[in-house]
């Protein structure tokens, strides 16, 4: 077994500030297309993009065939603008799938094709001194928030002579924060710490010496929060695909924020058995702390690339955050837990040599799920037809 090389832990949180910096909604990305782009180069990673921008890398291994992807997203949730009111405020359309309730008393910054303005997303009503308990009343939708300019704007006019206009992109603070504790707070950790978690992980690899058994392609996709992420990004002959995401801390989830968490279901269904658990065997043969889990309201861009027809093998690893999608947290162990069995994933061989070629009509290569005889035994025991025949005889005597 090849020995995984340790992540920088420094520079994984150094770039990981960088990028919750560079605001970058979907539809909104080339700043930080460019920033990752930068990094590849310094780590020498080659790459080619497509016409949009996603990232497509590629880490040589000894052999070309079958190749294996790694995929994670630079895109966030963020909003639009949908309207300017009469009163020279904003009315917003999400950007992804959240709640309007994360939105509220967000400070935010509006890119006109003018401009950049900053201002607050607020609920409609917004004073206590003014509404009192109204404002507890009021119903959590986009519809009862509103964003408010700090500039001298009072109308419908006066936004539009700023240069304000509808379908204006709405990036929302990330307010960054790493305490002595090892937690990192943040919006939009989602996927930004899996981003520094892959770039640690090639960056260790690459300055290892040590050569991947195949070709390994990161991708970088910027389409994931709504949905297409790495439907169109695969041209190689790919077998395997691994997404690197957010794995849910809540009630009812079995992800921490001191662990790497191996997928096993989300709401495209299953992941792919073998490649799963050929994960979770290199967390247990690396000492890595890791938990199985489901996510029952959840997309990736493993998914994605399923749903577009590819004939690959998925799985999805993930970091494990409260709060996602509002005002998230995850720890530096999560980090280097998911960075780590990146590493170990890197330099491991492939689930299966053979799905370099198709199987051409014949099971002697395919697949076991199944690895006991007893598990072939059906508990419910089928009768013969001899059987059933005599027995209807018997009754009709």
């Amino acid at each position: 077994m090849s020995q995984i090389p340790e992540p920088d832990l420094e520079y994984m949180q150094k770039v990981l500030l960088e990028m919750l910096a560079i605001p970058s909604p979907t539809g909104f990305t080339d700043t930080i297309v460019r920033y990752v782009a930068e990094r590849l180069t310094e780590i020498g990673i080659p790459f080619e993009m497509t016409r949009r921008g996603t990232i497509r890398g590629t880490l040589k291994g000894r052999r070309d065939s079958p190749d294996r992807a790694v995929s994670v997203h630079l895109d966030t949730i963020g909003a639009m603008v949908r309207e300017i009111k009469d009163n020279g405020r904003l009315c917003l359309t999400a950007v992804g799938c959240w709640s309007s309730r994360f939105a509220e008393g967000s400070r935010v910054s509006v890119f006109s094709d003018h401009g950049v303005y900053r201002g607050s997303v607020l609920p409609l009503l917004a004073s206590g001194h003014a509404f009192n308990t109204e404002v507890d009343q009021m119903p959590i939708s986009w519809d009862h928030v509103e964003l408010r300019l700090d500039a001298l704007v009072a109308s419908r006019a006066d936004c539009e002579s700023l240069g304000v206009s509808v379908g204006d992109f709405v990036a929302f603070d990330p307010l960054p924060e790493f305490t002595e504790s090892g937690h990192v707070s943040a919006r939009h950790l989602d996927d930004k710490a899996g981003v520094a978690a892959l770039l640690a992980a090639l960056k260790a690899v690459v300055e290892s010496g040590q050569e991947p058994p195949i070709d390994c392609h990161p991708l970088f996709t910027i389409t994931e929060e709504v949905g297409s992420g790495a439907a169109a990004a695969l041209p190689w002959d790919v077998s395997e695909f691994v997404g690197i995401d957010i794995a849910p801390v809540a009630a009812g989830q079995r992800s921490t924020e001191h662990t790497v968490s191996v997928a096993m279901h989300d709401s495209g269904g299953p992941y792919d058995y073998h490649l799963s658990r050929q994960l979770l065997r290199l967390a247990s043969d690396n000492e890595i702390p890791v938990r199985r889990d489901l996510f029952r309201y959840y997309h990736s861009d493993a998914q994605s690339a399923v749903t577009a027809g590819h004939d690959i093998r998925t799985a999805l690893i993930a970091f494990g955050c409260d709060a996602t999608h509002g005002y998230e947290r995850t720890h530096i162990d999560s980090l280097a837990a998911l960075s780590r069995l990146l590493g170990a994933y890197l330099l491991s061989p492939p689930v299966f040599a053979s799905d370099a070629q198709p199987e051409n009509g014949s099971l002697e290569r395919f697949s076991h799920q199944l690895e006991h005889d007893a598990q072939m035994e059906p508990e419910t025991r089928v009768p013969t037809v001899d059987s059933l025949v005599g027995n209807r005889e018997k009754e009709d005597k």
